[in-house]
């Protein structure tokens, strides 16, 4: 598996475990375990998580499981996000970047993951009520000891990377935002140059698009599928899942994409793509199938 570095002491799996469902996968703290071991052995070392995934459960089903086995928790790295305040437990559904409210986040992830330190925290959400000295203070105060590593962000555009950055003495590592042969909005819009220009690699969720482009009768889906079916052909794929996260791997910015599948095929057809041998017109054509028309 390839290692991707995000800062002198912390490389991740090019391919990255994702956990948004893992309460809706119904699996025993035994099942969870075995997943966990299945994506070592396929070299996935990253796993993804957000306090609110779940509705407030992912993140402890994640650590029961790991309890069984604390030793596997020098073998991964945990990705956690905080920020999000939502409904079924606040009352309405908002933000929350306070200092006090990060600091409370992670010493609830800590407990939930049967853990001392969270290798990652994102702030889930561009808030537009952001205090970035107090959001400083809380990054700076849990890295001085030792319960978060490093720092990032999830779906902030280059504005709101560089404001907050601007407020850090050391570098936000990643940006977690939506990409996919179906998405390229932060590819249009500027976020993955962003991304090149800092140097920071950039995690990838929903990178099947959701799955919409397996039964999805738009126009773009139906055009894309043709595509993708053709080029898995010229590859000897054997779906089009594997050149959907080629697509992603091949990028200069060293896009890792998120599995968020408790099927263990599912998760083996990411590391496949990781050997596909898609070439420059390929992506383009892929590419071009998406915007509907040819580049100018």
């Amino acid at each position: 598996m390839e290692r991707i570095r995000l800062a002198e002491d912390l490389t991740f799996s090019r391919i990255i475990h994702g956990s948004w469902r893992l309460a809706e996968w119904n699996y025993s703290k035994e099942q969870i375990l075995d997943l966990i071991e299945f994506c070592l052995e396929q070299g996935i070392t990253t796993f993804d998580h957000a306090d609110i995934y779940g509705n407030y459960t992912c993140e402890a089903l994640f650590g029961e499981a790991l309890a069984l086995k604390p030793s596997l928790r020098g073998q991964i790295e945990i990705v956690t996000k905080c920020g999000i305040k939502l409904a079924s437990k606040y009352g309405l559904k908002h933000y929350d970047t306070s200092k006090e409210h990060i600091i409370a986040s992670v010493h609830q992830s800590l407990k939930n993951f049967h853990t001392d330190y969270i290798d990652v925290l994102l702030i889930h959400r561009p808030d537009p009520f952001m205090n970035p000295e107090e959001v400083a203070e809380a990054f700076t105060e849990l890295k001085k000891e030792g319960k978060v590593r490093h720092f990032g962000v999830s779906n902030f555009k280059r504005s709101q990377f560089n404001m907050l950055q601007s407020y850090l003495d050391f570098p936000l590592v990643t940006n977690q935002i939506e990409v996919s042969a179906y998405c390229l909005e932060n590819i249009e819009d500027g976020t993955v140059d962003l991304c090149l220009e800092k140097r920071v690699p950039p995690m990838v969720w929903s990178p099947l698009a959701g799955g919409k482009l397996f039964t999805a009768t738009d126009d773009k889906a139906v055009r894309l599928r043709a595509t993708l079916e053709r080029i898995r052909n010229e590859l000897s794929a054997e779906t089009i899942d594997e050149v959907l996260y080629a697509w992603l791997l091949v990028h200069p910015a060293r896009m890792m994409p998120i599995v968020g599948s408790g099927k263990k095929e599912r998760i083996i057809r990411a590391v496949r793509a990781l050997m596909l041998p898609l070439r420059r017109e390929q992506w383009f054509d892929i590419l071009q199938s998406s915007m509907g028309h040819e580049v100018p």
